[in-house]
């Protein structure tokens, strides 16, 4: 329902939860897959292990009811409550309905609106981006922002260059209007269409339905051309990072962490040299889960929740297919309770 209240209103995040897999992909068993090993997969991408999700019939909308019933949970909020859910996925269930609209069902949210986002790995912070519009006018007080993604379903694993890469999961937030004067202060979103060559998925939309011609080219799988994406990856977070503290006055000893998209360690670790940033304020959990595409920003927040002091300054960064990047900055708004 609209708020109720004079002057600007600051969206926050006041409640985030996660939802992984229970079988673990290590990088042992895809060396018995594929040519490769742990040596080599750790050396290039710093993962050593990745979530599967297995079970005929589960999709993404799987994961993502998961985390949304967790967080409703622990934030104590009721279904009837929820003003909106907006999911990002990059591999939603269905062409139609949204996977939004789906999750919606699986966990009983009804006559709401829900949407998908899909800006590829920047797709979470899109979405949050649109929430916090959605908050700050006032039209809606408790919005939901899960982001998840079963990249298995299009990896092709006699391919060492992606197979070792990706893993499924799924990640979400609840956005409300702040208290206590802490919340998302600035969000940056950025795209440029040249870049797709380099990261997509080549058959299985309407340019190249799915035929038996496709399936056998194997052209349902993600296409990445590494060392391309790795130099726009690395310039374009570093770059959006900057120009959030430039416009927000902020110096690199004044940030807290550093909330990047998981795509490749030596990425992340790139991004954080090139802010100036050490690596004991950088968020990193694609060591135990691999790249979730558009999780692994709300499943950093999960991860480190507890360490979490209202106040902290969080810049947050993330680049994708497409390509696509973005950014946020953000005062946090709550401490776990003990």
């Amino acid at each position: 329902m609209p708020v109720s209240v004079e002057g600007p209103i600051r969206a926050a995040i006041t409640g985030v939860h996660g939802y992984l897999p229970d079988h673990v992909l290590d990088n042992a068993a895809l060396a018995r897959m594929v040519d490769t090993s742990d040596e080599w997969i750790t050396e290039r991408t710093g993962i050593k292990e990745r979530r599967i999700l297995k079970g005929e019939g589960l999709g993404t909308s799987h994961m993502a009811a998961e985390a949304v019933r967790g967080l409703l949970g622990k934030t104590g909020t009721a279904t009837q409550d929820v003003d909106l859910l907006i999911c990002a996925t990059t591999t939603p269930d269905f062409v139609f309905p949204s996977t939004a609209n789906v999750v919606c069902e699986m966990v009983g949210i009804r006559n709401i609106g829900s949407f998908d986002v899909q800006a590829a790995c920047s797709g979470f912070l899109y979405a949050l981006t649109i929430a916090t519009q959605f908050v700050g006018t006032g039209k809606f007080r408790k919005v939901v922002v899960v982001g998840a993604d079963k990249m298995s379903a299009i990896i092709d694993y006699t391919d060492r260059a992606t197979c070792v890469i990706f893993g499924d999961g799924a990640g979400a937030v609840l956005v409300e209007p702040s208290t206590n004067g802490h919340g998302i202060h600035d969000t940056l979103i950025r795209s440029d269409g040249a870049g797709m060559p380099f990261l997509h998925q080549k058959a299985g939309g309407s340019r190249f339905p799915p035929t038996a011609e496709t399936v056998a080219k194997r052209l349902h799988y993600v296409h990445q051309e590494g060392a391309t994406v790795y130099k726009f990856a690395v310039a374009r977070m570093a770059g959006i990072a900057g120009e959030l503290m430039k416009r927000n006055k902020l110096t690199v000893d004044m940030i807290d962490w550093l909330v990047p998209h998981q795509a490749n360690k030596r990425i992340i670790e790139a991004t954080a040299e090139r802010m100036g940033l050490p690596m004991d304020r950088v968020m990193l959990v694609i060591h135990k889960y691999g790249n979730t595409t558009a999780a692994t920003i709300p499943l950093c927040l999960w991860d480190y929740e507890r360490r979490l002091k209202p106040g902290d300054r969080l810049i947050m960064a993330a680049f994708g297919g497409g390509f696509t990047w973005a950014g946020a900055y953000l005062t946090w708004s709550y401490a776990v309770p003990e």
